[in-house]
């Protein structure tokens, strides 16, 4: 789900996110079952591959758009996410943000 908030996405920023290495048997096993596909190759030095999600991904979860996603407000209340955690994730500049 992670790619379908913030895509497009590298295998490394799914790492930052969620906090633990993140295979390339993973990403292929998304691939296989189609729920991603690659997106743009990444601005940053080294120009790692993005994945975004697709219109399998979104058949799937029962989704129209990614709009449809749930608000992340709402997965914060269910204790599902943190904001903190994933702005730390992102370096202090995104946490200070994200604490308001």
């Amino acid at each position: 789900m992670a790619i379908g908030y913030f895509q497009p996405m590298t295998r490394g920023d799914l790492e930052r996110i969620l906090g633990r290495e993140i295979s390339r048997d993973t990403i292929g096993s998304l691939r296989v079952a189609g729920f991603i596909a690659s997106g743009p190759r990444s601005p940053t030095p080294g120009a790692s591959y993005t994945y975004v999600t697709t219109k399998h991904f979104l058949s799937a979860f029962g989704l129209a758009t990614l709009r449809d996603l749930p608000d992340i407000e709402a997965l914060e209340d269910a204790g599902l996410l943190s904001r903190q955690e994933l702005a730390a994730a992102d370096g202090p500049e995104a946490e200070e943000e994200a604490a308001g």
